[in-house]
């Protein structure tokens, strides 16, 4: 380990060179390269340091005990064990640090979220999730755009797509992905009896375009009037979009904005990052096995999260974590369990290096 810090920092001081170089600050993307690089590694190397000298206190601290005076033994002796401590806390912070990193965790996210079983209910809890993620999206400083949704009459949503612009989002979202199930008495329920629905949520990170190129040829682009509640232009102007992969398969449509080309170019956000996520999942199909230890690798059929609102309960299933605060979490407040999956997952992949280090 003590070989591969060595290394960060080497790296790191490099950086550093890089950074105050003339043809680097140049060119923009190279740039950027080399500030994001330099910023992750300067989390390793100030707790590296740290562990450093703490080592070389603790080398002092063992050569006072040779001292004859009884007094002076006895402080290096408390200094020691306080070091030690120290120590060994700091090797478990560079430990975790130096777990492989996912290569998307700095991404913006394109978050999908749509009703499933459940009807009216479903679409109205698709609604509440989504304005609980854009609470806690606000709270971090990020800023959410709407890419494109499908209303309901009562205030529900069929589905909303939406992207989530902020440095590490991706890191933080990416658990969200799977089936929430909600369980309260709905508002056209006239017997007070409660009802389960479900809502699925998939957490995509953005695609730049040099990571999935898009052939013109692969896609068809139809165009038409929007529907629904809108602006003037609604059922006036052949603004909506439907851009069709044919390769794939995958069809995206955006319509609301009152620009053609706006949705279009919405649309084939939404498009490279579902051809990135497809990628992704072909790549971890086949390694089906490494997958299972891979952070962040949640299966999206599975059940992840049940809020149930006679109790004012939120279980997240995959920790076993439960909550009575459901208010609090619907407006937001999703940084316990955040915490608790980041923790699981990291706990994880720790025990899967150091069982495949043993082998």
């Amino acid at each position: 380990m003590y070989d591969k810090l060595q290394g960060v920092e080497q790296r790191f001081v490099e950086l550093e060179r890089q950074l105050s170089d003339p043809a680097v600050l140049g060119q923009r993307d190279a740039y950027q390269r080399t500030v994001r690089e330099h910023a992750e590694l300067g989390k390793v190397v100030e707790v590296f340091r740290r562990h450093q000298k703490a080592v070389a206190r603790i080398a002092e601290s063992r050569d006072l005990l040779a001292d004859g005076d009884a007094e002076i033994c006895a402080l290096a002796r408390e200094e020691l064990a306080a070091l030690n401590a120290e120590k060994a806390q700091l090797e478990e912070e560079l430990r975790l640090l130096l777990l492989p990193k996912d290569p998307n965790d700095h991404k913006n996210v394109i978050l999908e979220i749509r009703a499933g079983t459940g009807g009216e209910e479903a679409a109205l809890f698709a609604s509440d999730l989504f304005r609980m993620y854009c609470r806690f999206a606000e709270s971090r400083g990020w800023k959410v755009e709407i890419l494109s949704h499908h209303p309901t009459g009562v205030g529900g949503m069929k589905e909303v797509i939406a992207m989530i612009q902020g440095n590490g989002a991706f890191s933080v979202f990416k658990y969200e992905s799977g089936t929430h199930r909600v369980q309260r008495v709905p508002v056209t329920e006239t017997q007070g009896r409660i009802h389960t629905s479900a809502v699925t949520v998939a957490v995509l990170p953005e695609a730049e375009e040099v990571e999935v190129q898009i052939n013109p040829n692969d896609l068809r682009i139809d165009v038409y009037r929007s529907g629904g509640p809108g602006g003037q232009s609604v059922n006036t102007t052949d603004s909506a979009v439907r851009v069709t992969h044919l390769p794939s398969g995958l069809v995206v449509i955006c319509q609301d904005e009152k620009s053609q080309l706006k949705n279009k170019n919405k649309a084939l956000k939404v498009l490279r990052a579902r051809l990135l996520d497809l990628k992704t999942q072909e790549q971890e199909r086949q390694r089906s096995e490494e997958r299972k230890s891979q952070v962040g690798s949640g299966d999206r059929s599975g059940r992840i999260r049940t809020y149930n609102f006679p109790q004012s309960r939120v279980t997240d299933h995959r920790i076993g974590l439960t909550l009575y605060r459901l208010e609090a979490v619907l407006q937001g407040d999703l940084q316990e369990i955040i915490n608790g999956l980041t923790t699981h997952y990291q706990a994880q992949a720790l025990q899967h290096v150091e069982s495949t280090a043993v082998h």
